[in-house]
């Protein structure tokens, strides 16, 4: 029903925020006719639901309490979401942390509702907030492409492992983080290293004018801290990414796992959202990435999983 056809009007996709609710009902509906086919008492035999009746499990379930007295209803690994699933996929990133090493990179790619793709694809009248489905699915393409190039076309070096996830902003537009574990020849080991791949500062409108525009567009965090208190990332009046950062002249290795990048007091200014911002508020970013996919694309480089949590 969602399917765009030539000649063919679709009023569910001309629906709006009507067309919001109507999909988040049919996906509850959905999941609670999953939910229904488990709880059944003969599909919990299907699925062996007795193998996880033993006593360990009633104990750190609550079931001791008179008030969790009932009948259980045990869902499998193959159930997306559940507890069982989500254990499951928290144990394998740890096991391949700990086959293949600490993460080199750290990667967050967040979804641009203004693509090119996206808003040719508008009808007329539509917004890219009136079509979450189209946007997902160019964000799913990106996304994809984004891995090949990381992983198969070796943009950064060969790629011993990795791990990646899926979340959703609150205003519903989906971002990756990704972890990247590189192999023995390809980890940066050097403040010359991070520098080769990674830029904390803003381009030089007049060498660099296309990077510099999306810099400017993307990268910039803030303004917060006493440019403005009611920023949402401001918390107990600091900010939780403790930005503004430092003037840097040269990367070094940090304290905290996460290196002290390049942020030079070259006099570069810009005034966004009413407020003077230099290289101190920018985000640390790879430029081959960010001019490649025009969306926020965060890179650091971390050494050691606690940078990763």
């Amino acid at each position: 029903m969602m399917q765009v056809r030539k000649g063919l009007f679709n009023i569910v996709l001309f629906g709006g925020r009507l067309f919001q609710q109507w999909a988040v009902d049919m996906y509850i509906k959905i999941q609670s006719m999953r939910l229904d086919w488990y709880s059944n008492p003969a599909n919990q035999k299907l699925i062996r639901a007795e193998l996880y009746q033993g006593l360990v499990d009633v104990i750190s379930s609550g079931d001791t309490r008179a008030s969790e007295v009932g009948r259980r209803v045990v869902l499998p690994r193959s159930f997306l979401g559940g507890d069982r699933d989500m254990q499951q996929r928290f144990l394998n990133a740890m096991a391949i942390v700990q086959r293949f090493g600490k993460p080199d990179y750290f990667i967050t790619m967040t979804c641009n509702p203004y693509w090119e793709e996206v808003t040719s694809n508008l009808e007329p009248g539509q917004t890219p907030q009136d079509r979450p489905d189209l946007v997902s699915r160019m964000y799913r393409g990106k996304l994809r492409h984004l891995k090949d190039l990381l992983i198969k076309q070796k943009y950064f070096g060969e790629v011993a492992a990795n791990v990646h996830v899926t979340e959703f902003q609150k205003r519903g537009l989906p971002h990756e983080h990704i972890l990247l574990i590189m192999k023995k020849g390809c980890k940066l080991t050097s403040p010359d290293d991070y520098d080769k791949y990674i830029s904390a500062e803003i381009p030089n409108k007049d060498k660099y004018p296309m990077l510099h525009n999306l810099v400017i567009k993307h990268m910039l965090h803030g303004p917060c801290g006493a440019l403005n208190m009611k920023c949402p990332c401001m918390i107990d009046k600091a900010c939780r990414f403790r930005y503004p950062r430092q003037f840097n002249p040269e990367t070094q290795q940090g304290k905290d796992s996460y290196p002290l990048y390049r942020r030079r007091d070259d006099g570069q200014r810009v005034k966004i959202r009413g407020a003077e911002l230099d290289n101190r508020w920018v985000v640390p970013y790879n430029p081959g990435l960010l001019m490649r996919y025009n969306c926020h694309i965060n890179v650091e480089a971390c050494s050691s999983i606690k940078a990763c949590k």
